[in-house]
C-alpha cells in the first residue's frame, strides 16, 4: 500500500492550485468591509502537511502598466503568478456611465485547464458564473473543487457547480490582512 492509499485525509492525493480572480476578491472584500491578505490565504490553505501547493495564480486589471505595480511584486515574491490585462473602458447607455472593466477569466480558465495535470484539487476565488462549465469539466477530471466568494457575490450555477464552497466571512480569522 502506498502512503496516498494509506493516507487517512479526505484527498489522498492533495496537490493544490489557487486561483484568484482578484477584480471579483476586491469587491467582494469592500462589500465584507475587511480584507484578506495573500500571504495568509497560502498559509491557510497549505496548513496541512499533507497539501502541496502546485501553483497560485492572482488575475487582476491594470489601469496602467505601472498601477498596483508594489502590490504585484509582492505577490511574485509570495509565490504568485500574477497575470494582468489593462482595463477598458464602457460606456453603459442605460446609467448613462463608464466603468471599467478586465475580463480575465479566459485566462484563468486556460490556466486552470493548461496546469490540470499538476494538481487533485483547486481553490478557486471568486463568485463569477461564468466559470460554471469550466469548473464542470474539472470536475469530470476528478478534481476536487472549492470556490471561496462571499454571499450576496456568488453566481447560484457557479455555486451548484463546485464540489465545496467556502465564504469569506468563514474563514476571516485565518485570512484578514491584520498589518496596513
Amino acid at each position: 500500500m502506498t502512503a496516498a492509499q494509506n493516507c487517512t485525509c479526505p484527498y489522498p492525493k492533495d496537490r493544490l492550485s489557487i486561483f484568484v480572480d482578484g477584480n471579483n476578491m476586491f469587491y467582494a472584500q469592500q462589500k465584507n468591509g475587511w480584507f484578506f491578505d495573500p500571504r495568509r490565504v497560502l498559509d491557510h490553505f497549505t496548513n496541512d502537511p499533507t497539501v502541496t501547493l502546485i501553483n497560485a495564480f492572482w488575475y487582476t486589471g491594470l489601469k496602467d502598466s505601472q498601477d498596483q505595480r508594489g502590490f504585484r511584486d509582492a505577490l511574485i515574491s509570495l509565490g504568485y503568478t500574477v497575470r494582468t490585462k489593462i482595463l477598458k473602458e464602457y460606456y453603459d447607455d442605460s446609467s448613462g456611465r463608464y466603468s471599467q472593466k478586465a475580463n480575465l477569466d479566459i485566462e484563468i480558465v486556460v490556466d486552470m485547464f493548461n496546469t490540470v495535470d499538476q494538481y487533485d484539487r483547486v481553490i478557486l476565488f471568486s463568485g463569477d458564473g461564468d466559470f460554471e462549465r469550466a469548473i464542470e469539466l474539472l470536475r469530470s477530471k476528478n478534481t476536487h473543487i472549492t470556490v471561496v466568494s462571499t454571499e450576496g457575490m456568488i453566481a447560484r450555477e457557479l455555486r451548484n457547480a463546485t464540489d465545496r464552497y467556502i465564504d469569506l466571512n468563514d474563514i476571516r480569522t485565518f485570512i484578514e490582512k491584520t498589518d496596513f
